[in-house]
């Protein structure tokens, strides 16, 4: 019987072979290369931490919260080295959407057979 965490160890070392885990990385080094860029990519980062540590505790997000993470949303969307990074993030996303189905598929099947 395979060990499923050997295969998913295996499979995480795999990712960061793909081209589109070499394209993300990439385009995080040169966000890094740019101060301000990255200044800002942390403070989104962080508030969208804040946010999701407020919602998993139940609490509510004040409009000021919102508004702010929103205004650094609308900074960011217009700097080069962030869009880059976030075409990047899709590639990666997509590629990791195909590979849950795919593990997904034998739970699929258990709930699909017929009787």
């Amino acid at each position: 019987m395979a060990n499923v965490y050997d295969t998913a160890n295996q499979m995480a070392e795999d990712i960061k072979t793909t081209q589109e885990f070499q394209d993300l990385k990439k385009a995080f080094d040169l966000l890094k290369l740019d101060t301000v860029a990255y200044g800002l990519f942390q403070q989104f980062q962080q508030k969208q931490y804040e946010m999701q540590q407020k919602s998993m505790q139940g609490q509510d997000f004040t409009d000021e919260e919102v508004k702010s993470l929103q205004a650094l949303g609308d900074k960011m969307r217009d700097i080069q080295p962030i869009q880059n990074l976030m075409a990047k993030e899709q590639g990666l996303s997509q590629m990791m959407d195909e590979l849950n189905k795919i593990i997904s598929q034998p739970i699929i099947d258990v709930y699909q057979s017929k009787p």
